[in-house]
């Protein structure tokens, strides 16, 4: 820093660190209201959706899953319907897993053998 030997530059000087301190605070404002706006519990649910979606492979192993699951109900509500029987109950809930998990295991076997055949032989 430069030495002052006058009023009037001291003044000068005074004035633009004033003005600098003023851009500083104000900043800082403006960065805490950003962050008290990301800390509000649906901009929190809102980004990490948004990040998950840039995980890769992400959405389509999330809609293979909706898939599975989606057509274990439609042969669970298909077989059992709206039966108040405690056995169909039961059958129809272990129908939905099964026919979950074949659907899903068929569906990874399928992503697998597409991700082989996309990749180049390394020979």
């Amino acid at each position: 820093m430069e030495t002052i030997y006058t009023f009037d530059s001291l003044d000068q000087k005074i004035q633009e660190l004033e003005i600098r301190q003023e851009r500083e605070w104000c900043s800082i404002k403006d960065e805490i209201d950003e962050i008290k706006d990301n800390l509000k519990p649906l901009n929190l649910i809102k980004n990490t959706v948004e990040e998950m979606n840039e995980t890769v492979g992400f959405k389509s192993n999330m809609a293979q899953s909706a898939i599975s699951i989606g057509i274990g109900y439609l042969a669970k509500r298909f077989v059992v319907g709206k039966s108040t029987s405690m056995f169909k109950s039961i059958l129809g809930s272990v129908l939905q897993l099964a026919v979950t998990n074949l659907v899903s295991k068929k569906t990874h076997e399928a992503s697998r053998e597409e991700s082989y055949q996309q990749e180049p032989s390394r020979e």
